[in-house]
């Protein structure tokens, strides 16, 4: 069947060809987005040195905390925009798309007074070393002065991904990594700046994505159109966004916290520490990548068949899209353990900075299986409205048993061997716990127990 539209409804055609389809697109966009979120890494590192990839690796968990409560109540719009397109009911549509963009508004403007205010304290919580510490507060309020621009492109990008539009949103990234790509080498090579340069490319090319975004909800002419004048809230619909995504929220930000406690870990090793596992964390973004887009096409894909009633249509593309997931990141991380070396060398030269993002990589590489499994797993319930069941596993292991881990193990064997290990531990509990729910629990009929 050819689809003429700019939609795509994953209730109909091969499933595999409908979920493979939509998928190719977001990977080769998450591609595109990790090769300029890895440039700022090799731009930073190679052209202002060691210390300025430390500064920028030492934000990134404190930019995930920031951002990531009401990203992930955003995301329940994406689950409740697929659901009413799956159950053909534009206006119920249109209200959800339009109360989200109104709550980023408001939380766009709360980020940026938040980030710029309250960062630099936090830093000085997680241990941040001195000697990149007035570096990573410059890089964190000039980033957090842009976020309004992240909120809006997130939302805008999950609106289009929602009712099966994987195309667009992958042209704007490529156009935007390109832009912040040339940015970061005009503005540090070019104009001298330190990292207010990288974090400046970000945010520009961030809001020409909002812009490209916004540009085409305004003109399109199918059913999930925006309008400028109806952007407001519905509480009623603010409320079962607010119910599909605060669990998602609530898990982001606390396994965030937990984050930062493991941050603070790395922080402890010293600043050649914080660089070597900072390269790494760019190395193991490309391994996320298939996870990513496979657990986006999930959730759009489940979403739109249940609110369709396509039970068994929902179950079987489940089972075709965690399995995809489980066998890309694989194959990468097999990729990442053996080129380990070579792959850190390319963003610092120093031999202890190698010698920690080496020792992260044989560590971790070879589980990504179970990462991909845990977050498969877990968009596929979030797509059946069954949020709160992956925040209950992630809280649980991701921080809880992370956390306690850390507490008790890093003193007795003072070594970040221990920090490193506390990953694949905690992913394979995880993936057992949702597992576990995924076979027994009755998730394909939750939007038939809460309908409107």
């Amino acid at each position: 069947m050819t689809n003429t539209h700019d939609y795509t409804r994953m209730t109909e055609g091969s499933i595999a060809g409908q979920m493979v389809r939509f998928a190719v697109p977001l990977f080769i966009g998450n591609l595109f987005q990790q090769l300029y979120n890895t440039a700022d890494a090799l731009i930073v590192g190679n052209l202002i040195g060691n210390e300025a990839l430390a500064a920028v690796s030492a934000t990134g968990t404190l930019v995930f905390l920031m951002v990531s409560l009401f990203a992930g109540i955003a995301s329940g719009a994406g689950v409740v925009v697929s659901r009413y397109f799956g159950a053909r009911e534009p206006d119920k549509m249109q209200r959800a798309i339009h109360t989200v963009l109104a709550f980023d508004l408001t939380t766009g403007v709360l980020l940026t007074l938040i980030g710029t205010t309250l960062t630099p304290a936090i830093l000085r919580l997680m241990g941040t070393p001195d000697d990149v510490m007035a570096r990573s507060t410059a890089y964190i309020r000039v980033y957090f002065a842009g976020s309004l621009g992240l909120v809006l492109y997130n939302s805008s990008r999950g609106i289009m991904q929602a009712v099966g539009d994987s195309r667009h949103p992958l042209y704007y990234l490529v156009f935007s990594s390109v832009l912040n790509v040339v940015l970061d080498i005009v503005l540090i090579a070019g104009f001298h700046m330190d990292v207010e340069g990288a974090a400046l490319a970000t945010i520009l090319s961030q809001f020409f994505s909002v812009f490209l975004c916004l540009r085409r909800l305004m003109t399109t002419e199918e059913d999930y159109r925006v309008r400028l004048r109806k952007i407001g809230y519905d509480w009623q619909m603010l409320k079962l966004i607010v119910r599909y995504g605060l669990p998602a929220g609530l898990q982001n930000s606390v396994i965030a916290i937990a984050n930062v406690v493991v941050q603070s870990n790395i922080n402890a090793f010293g600043t050649m520490a914080v660089a070597g596992c900072g390269a790494y964390s760019k190395i193991e973004g490309f391994a996320f990548l298939p996870i990513t887009s496979f657990t986006i096409a999930l959730t759009t894909f489940v979403g739109q068949n249940l609110g369709g009633r396509e039970y068994e249509r929902a179950k079987k593309g489940a089972r075709f899209g965690v399995g995809c997931a489980i066998l890309l990141s694989e194959l990468i991380g097999l990729l990442t353990y053996l080129a380990a070396p070579t792959l850190i060398r390319a963003f610092t030269q120093e031999p202890e900075a190698i010698a920690f993002g080496v020792g992260k990589a044989r560590i971790c590489a070879l589980f990504f299986c179970l990462l991909a499994a845990s977050h498969g797993l877990s968009a596929v319930l979030r797509g059946a409205g069954k949020a709160v069941i992956p925040m209950i596993s992630m809280l649980s292991f991701w921080c809880v048993v992370r956390v306690t881990i850390l507490h008790f193990a890093v003193p007795v064997y003072q070594s970040i061997d221990v920090v490193n290990w506390v990953y694949p531990i905690t992913w394979a509990l995880s993936t057992v716990f949702l597992t576990v729910y995924y076979l027994r629990a009755d998730w394909l009929h939750s939007f038939d127990r809460h309908a409107d």
